[in-house]
């Protein structure tokens, strides 16, 4: 039995949501910022590239540690603390990792680089607020409504992701360097790996502003006492309404974050592309999922339900994960024959990133909506933590799994294993649909 709604303290909920979805556009815009230099910025200390992956992983792993922590806090202290408080974290996180540089210079490469694993550790715990600010969407939105709201969340995410890594380009550039130089005090150091991280945690004090300012704290039931993240975890998997949901969010992030990062060297080694016309393609991709995330999900939830567009979206991401190695053979055979302006390997591969796209923003946006309507509603940022915890354990485990199967096995081989774990949601999701459905009480 769920416990009733209060009235919510949000006068505007559409504008308690367009400030919601401002916040998390900003602060993932500056996350894509330092998306073009991380790499770079890693070698810059002569260290291994396995670093590179070292370094992400350890983001993803404070993120599954944490996220459930402060969806927890959350529900026991408020949405809007914890979101300000993230937001500032992540604001220090950034400037820290601005500075690695110069604290390499002072105490060597050991030195630096350990400042970076420190700054992305602390991101990956203030990264977890996406939790918070799906469960604030929750709060201000009616249930049929959901879907749509938690899809312009995850539009905002690939806005951040569209927009950030060009404006991360623009100040690591040797224009604006210069320019920065001649400005800064002598004090505050001015390269092309600094500047993007002070970016990012301008971006992140932006949003902790129009937090402060613009966001009010939605009125619902508190949630009393806590539980360790051990416990919210097993209190989820006890839960027949959440448990097939954490172990979907587990399998999609561990098959989707596995096949991002294989995607360029699958592009550069196969189509022979360079990094522009990579991020091209991933530009594309992005504008394909706000379109996806942000307009249609949500009309096809209304007329369809959450469950039927799960379900959907996890055999078109099957389907496409499956087909992106065989998208030049495929293109060939489909396209060769046609008078079109791009080749029919090229053809084919966007058609595959277009399913791709479609696919993973149905079965995201839906998993979070079943999420919010199968916990109580003084545990919605508990559950949205639990979930979003499962995920960053899957992108912790993803990456090196799947660069390892691309250098050992083969080209298809991230593709293949990829398509493979989303089998599995679709039990998941079919078994689910079987049970009974319990009523909500709002």
């Amino acid at each position: 039995m769920r416990v009733p709604r209060p009235a919510t303290s949000v006068t505007s909920p559409r504008r308690a949501l367009a400030t919601v979805v401002l916040v998390v556009f900003v602060d993932l815009l500056g996350f894509g910022i330092v998306i073009p230099i991380l790499p770079f910025y890693v070698r810059s200390f002569g260290v291994s590239d396995v670093f590179i992956g070292l370094l992400a992983a350890s983001y993803s792993l404070m993120q599954f540690g944490f996220a459930p922590l402060l969806g927890r806090l959350s529900d026991e202290r408020g949405r809007r603390p914890v979101l300000m408080l993230s937001l500032a974290g992540s604001a220090v996180a950034w400037t820290v990792f601005g500075l690695a540089g110069e604290v390499g210079a002072l105490l060597g490469v050991t030195g630096g680089v350990a400042t970076l694993f420190f700054s992305r550790m602390v991101a990956g715990a203030m990264g977890g607020n996406i939790a918070t600010a799906q469960a604030y969407v929750a709060d201000v939105t009616p249930r049929e409504r959901r879907a749509g709201a938690l899809g312009l969340v995850g539009a905002s995410f690939a806005l951040g992701f569209i927009f950030g890594p060009a404006l991360g380009g623009v100040l690591a550039s040797d224009a604006v360097v210069a320019g920065a130089r001649r400005v800064f005090p002598a004090f505050v150091p001015a390269t092309r790996f600094s500047l993007p991280s002070f970016g990012a945690a301008s971006l992140s004090l932006l949003s902790l502003l129009l937090a402060a300012l613009f966001l009010a704290e939605p009125e619902r039931t508190r949630r009393a006492g806590g539980e360790t993240l051990l416990g919210q975890f097993r209190t989820a998997l006890s839960d027949p309404d959440l448990r097939g949901l954490v172990a979907a969010f587990f399998l999609v992030s561990l098959a989707f974050s596995g096949v991002q990062v294989m995607f360029i060297p699958f592009v550069a080694d196969v189509y022979g592309y360079d990094a522009s016309q990579a991020a091209a393609l991933l530009t594309y991709v992005g504008v394909l999922g706000v379109l996806n995330q942000g307009v249609l999900v949500g009309r096809l939830s209304r007329r369809y339900g959450d469950r039927p567009l799960a379900l959907v979206g996890a055999g078109v991401l099957a389907v496409a994960l499956a087909g992106l190695p065989l998208a030049p053979a495929l293109g060939r055979r489909a396209f060769g024959a046609l008078a079109v302006p791009l080749a029919p390997e090229v053809v084919a591969l966007l058609v595959v990133l277009a399913l791709l796209s479609f696919g993973n923003s149905l079965l995201n946006v839906s998993l979070a909506t079943l999420v919010s309507a199968g916990a109580s509603d003084d545990a919605q940022g508990s559950a949205f933590g639990v979930t979003q915890g499962a995920g960053s354990l899957g992108r912790t485990v993803g990456p090196p799994a799947m660069a390892l199967l691309y250098a050992a096995v083969a080209v298809w081989a991230p593709f293949a294993l990829g398509a493979l774990l989303v089998v599995p949601i679709l039990a998941l999701l079919g078994w689910a649909a079987g049970r009974p459905a319990a009523t909500p009480v709002d």
